[in-house]
């Protein structure tokens, strides 16, 4: 048993007592010595524990060991940049250079074969954009990753994903220590939860990392349509705790990806993106996406549905509504005014990314422009009914929920004006949005103290909230007390 003494829950001063991983009581603070261990928090608030409704674990711990590519501002940048790492480092033979993070949506120049050739002669290199979707190989990468010929050496949406997979083959015991480091770093910033949907077998990968002591997280594994078949032959449903985890990790929800992104222009949209004849790619239609919808529903696996566009949000709408089942939409980044009403009537969830707003507006402008006003648009959507779960599609935004609520709460970043600030929402609600449980009698004893009161801070505040002490099952995640 332990209890956590002089906590603040809203405005009264209380002692919370947690055993075998609930909240087992809550009183006024006593003031005095308790009996068992306890924690003093002297007065911080104390909340329930966050959650990132959607990451990609494998991608985000290989992400922070490539070369930043973030603040390139054009394809030259981005390739000089590459030049630049490649003087600091020593490669084995063979050994491609990674970066990561470009956004070229805005770029005055293009990404070319030739330009990148250049930059980093004879070795294979990959640039990764910042939203995954889309990658920029030259010559040797190409012939490396089966994509020799290529004429530009800029991969989208498959194509990418097979060279990022590839990538991603590092040793089983080298990836599952990398994410550790990344899910220690998220508990520092209050979270107790993840949704992953890293693109592989994550029931496997996250079965073998709790049977090795992984425990810093609670996990609900996603699940892709090339091991739909096996989880439902293996009689898997969303919710299900898997053994060995300490009720740690449970199965997810199938998660199916039906366009593109915006910075790529790969988003399904019913516009044509400005001076072309292209709307975007719809990767899996409608006649294609219903019978696995069907499937994963029928097996009690909850379908998450992967749609920015907002044709592609449509043609999702009508097919849960076909099938008549509930789950998620993933981003929901554009949607038809006609469309809000039916998240909330068909019982589909809006998990969605504020940060992407702040990292796309411009763009969002140029590609979107005179729609903006139901982009990322999270009061439209509270307003119309529809659940609202908040995370950060990590690596693409950053693993922490503070940003992601900040971003919800003052739609600005970096001191510019608030981007279409009608759609901001409370902080009350970005908590909301951002938990699965409350501080309360009989509740899990997932939960995090703060230095200050979030429900009074200001935007930049919620950035940058202090975190003292984060709680996963009633165990000590991570601290930053004394003593």
């Amino acid at each position: 048993m332990t209890t956590l003494t002089r906590c603040r829950v809203g405005a009264e001063l209380v002692d919370v007592e947690l055993a075998d991983g609930r909240i087992a009581s809550i009183a006024r603070a006593a003031g005095r010595p308790v009996a068992g261990e306890s924690i003093d928090l002297d007065g911080r608030w104390l909340l329930p524990g966050l959650w990132d409704h959607h990451v990609h674990a494998n991608q985000q711990a290989l992400a922070v060991r490539r070369v930043d590519l973030s603040a390139a501002s054009s394809a030259a940048e981005a390739a000089h940049a590459m030049t630049e790492h490649l003087a600091h480092v020593r490669l084995k033979e063979g050994q491609p250079i990674i970066g990561h993070g470009f956004r070229d949506g805005l770029w005055p120049d293009a990404p070319t074969l030739e330009l990148l050739d250049s930059a980093v002669p004879g070795i294979p290199a990959v640039l990764i954009s910042g939203d995954l979707h889309c990658c920029w190989l030259n010559t040797p990468a190409l012939a490396m990753y089966g994509h020799a010929g290529h004429p530009t050496g800029v991969l989208r949406e498959d194509e990418c994903f097979e060279v990022t997979g590839k990538l991603g083959q590092v040793p089983d015991a080298t990836l599952d220590e990398w994410v550790a480091e990344s899910a220690s770093a998220a508990a520092a910033r209050g979270v107790v939860g993840i949704v992953d949907y890293e693109m592989t077998d994550n029931l496997a990968s996250w079965t073998r990392r709790f049977a090795g002591g992984f425990n810093a997280l609670r996990v609900q594994a996603g699940i892709y349509t090339e091991h739909l078949d096996a989880a439902v032959a293996a009689g898997r449903h969303t919710g299900e705790i898997i053994g060995g985890s300490h009720g740690l990790l449970t199965v997810g929800q199938f998660k199916i990806l039906t366009d593109g992104s915006l910075n790529t222009r790969t988003a399904f949209c019913v516009d044509n993106y400005p001076e072309t004849d292209a709307r975007g790619l719809l990767t899996v239609p409608t006649d294609e996406l219903v019978p696995l919808l069907r499937t994963a529903w029928a097996a009690g696996i909850h379908p998450a549905v992967h749609a920015i566009g907002d044709d592609a949000n449509r043609l999702a709408l009508d097919a849960f509504e076909i099938v008549g089942c509930h789950g998620r939409i993933e981003h929901a980044q554009l949607v038809r005014d006609e469309d809000f009403p039916r998240f909330a009537a068909l019982g589909v969830a809006a998990s969605v990314q504020p940060e992407h707003a702040m990292d796309d507006r411009d763009i969002a402008e140029r590609y979107w422009a005179g729609r903006t006003d139901r982009a990322f648009a999270l009061r439209t959507l509270l307003d119309a009914g529809a659940a609202l779960l908040l995370g950060s599609d990590a690596p693409v935004s950053p693993l922490d929920p503070w940003v992601t609520m900040s971003a919800a709460v003052s739609r600005s970043r970096d001191g510019r004006e608030p981007w279409h600030p009608e759609q901001a929402i409370s902080v009350d609600e970005a908590l909301a949005a951002s938990t699965h449980s409350t501080v309360a009698l009989g509740q899990p004893a997932d939960l995090v103290a703060v230095e200050s009161d979030p429900t009074t801070a200001s935007g930049d505040d919620l950035r940058t909230m202090p975190v003292a002490l984060t709680i996963v099952a009633g165990r000590q995640s991570y601290s930053s007390l004394g003593g």
